[in-house]
């Protein structure tokens, strides 16, 4: 929508009156992995998105106490068709190249992120047609009525068509088989920051947007943020305490104490809507990493049910984790819709029970399999295998632990090419559909991407299908307890712990923890 030249020169004074009484502060900003890429639809991951977030914006958002509220939609609603929400669009919002925004880049955008090489699909599975109703009015029409909706949407962000396409970018980036394009390495979003430079796995740095439609209703006190991924935990912590970089996302657990008690340094601390678990090939005929022949030890339930109780939990939190987890018995955390207490209870551990049912699988010497692990990504995620394989070695499982960084980790999982593998899963529709849909369906083009168990049940996926139009809450629950009760029955994954997050800062900063580990950096506050 075209503007008056007086409204344009207007608006250009207040935003500049607006960055120039604002504190001019660079944000050091470290944490212990990279985003994976800079393409906003190619990778459902935390630090992926949490980058893209600086940069682009999504119709709705989660804020830093976890609610969702508007971004590049101020009103939302389901009309009298159930089948249709409509989403009411900012105006005057820009691109970063100057482009305006409209409906036309949200149909392109979520019409992009339905594609088979976007990890988004997922979250628009039940989407049958985005249309544009005018400039500012956009229409998602489901098959059948879907009460989710705004919840599936505060990580799928918008791009510019025109600039997208120029770039030759209409294809998400197919980053589980290596495949690239220029979007991979640059943006144009309408974010409140701007992509200055960007190193992969070395430093990325990000300005201020000047025309950002937000200017005035955020804090935008961070006029520029540095961005650097340190792997390390002791040279991470030692930059932070040398005062080279001035947040932390992931303060090593065992460091705690000696952060908090350094002058000018705080820890906050707060649960987060994560849960690590490992993942069993229960699907396939043969392991490929065993040394069994013609069989496959994961498709027994008493050899699942075996490992499950052979890895101490408590030994985990206490020992590795320093107290800093919530064991679990299953691959929710307390955020999600369905989660109980009774689910979240997890079993004894009992090694002589396991070795019986060893046995009685056949099993009773045991066997050998590889455990894929990240080293990147999660907190103390390496360490976590290297206590499990320990635990699984008491019962004459003999582990081989292949750490590597997410990058080589994550297509590991995507292309079905582990065995055995950690994983943790965030949950931000804060819905068990969402779990459902990415780790137990069956995988199919829109289904069950990250679904490395090889595990398929159509009646299953139907009641999971279902989900996404089910309008009695009271029935939906009823068919997510369902399906929990079948997941916890045949023991898929190895619930481990629900993650507790420990944000490391100067004291000169005032932000809060956000529950899904994002910082949204304009929201960021420097104390006076």
């Amino acid at each position: 929508m075209k503007k008056s030249l007086a409204y344009l020169i207007a608006a250009g004074l207040a935003a500049t009156t607006a960055l120039s009484t604002a504190q001019a502060e660079t944000l050091r900003w470290a944490r212990a992995g990279d985003s994976l890429t800079l393409d906003p639809h190619a990778q459902n991951e935390g630090p992926t998105h949490t980058l893209a977030h600086q940069m682009y914006e999504p119709l709705l958002h989660r804020d830093m106490a976890g609610q969702i509220v508007p971004a590049l939609a101020t009103s939302w609603e389901a009309t009298d068709n159930p089948n249709i929400w409509e989403f009411k669009l900012r105006e005057g919002v820009k691109f970063h190249n100057g482009e305006d925004f409209t409906a036309d880049d949200v149909v392109f955008s979520l019409n992009r992120a339905m594609r088979p090489t976007s990890a988004m699909k997922e979250l628009l599975s039940s989407v049958e047609e985005v249309r544009k109703v005018d400039d500012l009015t956009v229409h998602i029409v489901t098959a059948g009525p879907n009460p989710l909706m705004p919840n599936n949407l505060t990580n799928l962000f918008i791009m510019d068509e025109g600039w997208t396409m120029e770039n030759g970018c209409a294809e998400p980036q197919d980053i589980a088989n290596g495949g690239d394009n220029p979007c991979v390495r640059s943006t144009n979003g309408t974010g409140a920051y701007v992509l200055e430079s960007r190193a992969q796995d070395q430093k990325t740095v990000l300005k201020a947007n000047p025309n950002y439609w937000g200017i005035g209703e955020f804090p935008l006190e961070v006029t520029e943020i540095v961005y650097t991924p340190i792997q390390e935990s002791a040279t991470r912590v030692s930059a932070f305490l040398s005062g080279e970089v001035d947040l932390i996302q992931d303060v090593p657990v065992q460091d705690l104490g000696r952060v908090s008690e350094t002058d000018g340094l705080v820890v906050s601390t707060a649960p987060q809507n994560r849960t690590i678990f490992f993942g069993l090939n229960v699907g396939d005929a043969d392991l490929t990493t065993d040394n069994v022949e013609g069989k496959n030890p994961f498709a027994d339930v008493r050899v699942r049910e075996a490992m499950n109780i052979a890895i101490n939990r408590d030994a985990i939190q206490k020992v590795v984790m320093r107290g800093q987890s919530s064991p679990t018995g299953v691959i929710m955390p307390p955020f999600v819709n369905g989660w109980t207490e009774a689910l979240d209870q997890y079993p004894a551990y009992d090694i002589d029970k396991a070795k019986s049912l060893m046995a009685e699988a056949g099993y009773g010497d045991g066997f050998e399999v590889t455990l894929n692990c990240p080293n990147d990504r999660y907190i103390n995620d390496e360490a976590i295998c290297q206590a499990a394989v320990g635990m699984l070695g008491q019962i004459g499982i003999k582990v081989a632990l292949d750490a590597k960084p997410k990058a080589q980790h994550f297509p590991l999982i995507k292309n079905k090419e582990t065995d055995f593998y950690m994983l943790g899963w965030g949950v931000p529709t804060f819905d068990s559909e969402y779990v459902f849909n990415f780790l137990v369906h069956t995988t199919t083009d829109e289904l069950g991407s990250w679904n490395g168990t090889r595990y398929s049940n159509p009646n299953l996926d139907q009641l999971i299908v279902s989900l996404a139009s089910e309008t009695d809450l009271d029935r939906r629950n009823q068919t997510i307890a369902q399906i929990w009760d079948t997941v916890q029955s045949e023991i898929l994954y190895l619930p481990i712990h629900h993650q507790v997050l420990n944000w490391g800062m100067t004291d000169k900063i005032d932000f809060a923890v956000q529950p899904e580990d994002q910082p949204h950096i304009k929201y960021l506050k420097y104390k006076m």
